[in-house]
């Protein structure tokens, strides 16, 4: 695991990216370094108090907080952060904190609000994956984004699915991957 605050040549990295509803509940959070944020305890004390310092504060869109920089930016009800080291550079930080919430608002059709993000958690989970990887920032263009986490249109609705045609299309997919794969 990399060590996020001692290593100055490391690529530019986050801590961790979360999403809080309204009331500091957590619906997303992926947390990239494990000796800040080791359990789950400690990660919900931490979500508890950036929110309670970052709800009141609606002037600013970064605090230092236990030695964490936090960028953060809010719509109706939900509080989008990105975490990163004290020695990382903002600016990057601010980059993926825009690349994630652009590329939610295009996944929602800009109705960025709780209920409407947790229909979509699949995709939404696959945006910050492709933002970051491992606390590595691999991506800060939403548009890019976007368009590798577009799901084909026969992949969106398994409810219109039986059983037997998604298993049959998931072997026709392996097939095809598996003959290219011998063809190179």
């Amino acid at each position: 695991m990399a060590d996020f605050d001692n290593n100055p040549t490391s690529l530019y990295s986050v801590k961790g990216i979360v999403i809080l509803d309204q009331d500091g509940n957590r619906v997303i959070a992926k947390y990239y370094d494990r000796t800040t944020f080791g359990t789950v305890k400690e990660q919900k004390a931490f979500e508890k108090s950036l929110f309670g310092k970052t709800s009141r504060n609606t002037s600013a869109d970064i605090v230092l907080l236990d030695g964490v920089t936090c960028l953060y930016r809010s719509n109706v009800d939900l509080y989008f952060y990105v975490l990163g080291s004290t020695r990382e550079n903002e600016l990057f930080l601010d980059a993926t904190l825009t690349c994630l919430y652009d590329a939610v608002s295009v996944v929602l059709r800009k109705n960025v609000e709780k209920k409407a993000l947790i229909d979509s958690m699949d995709t939404i989970m696959l945006i910050i994956d492709e933002i970051c990887d491992e606390g590595i920032i691999m991506e800060t263009d939403a548009q890019a984004v976007v368009q590798r986490t577009a799901l084909k249109n026969d992949e969106v609705s398994f409810s219109d699915q039986s059983v037997s045609q998604i298993g049959f299309s998931f072997i026709e997919s392996a097939n095809k991957q598996f003959k290219w794969s011998l063809l190179k």
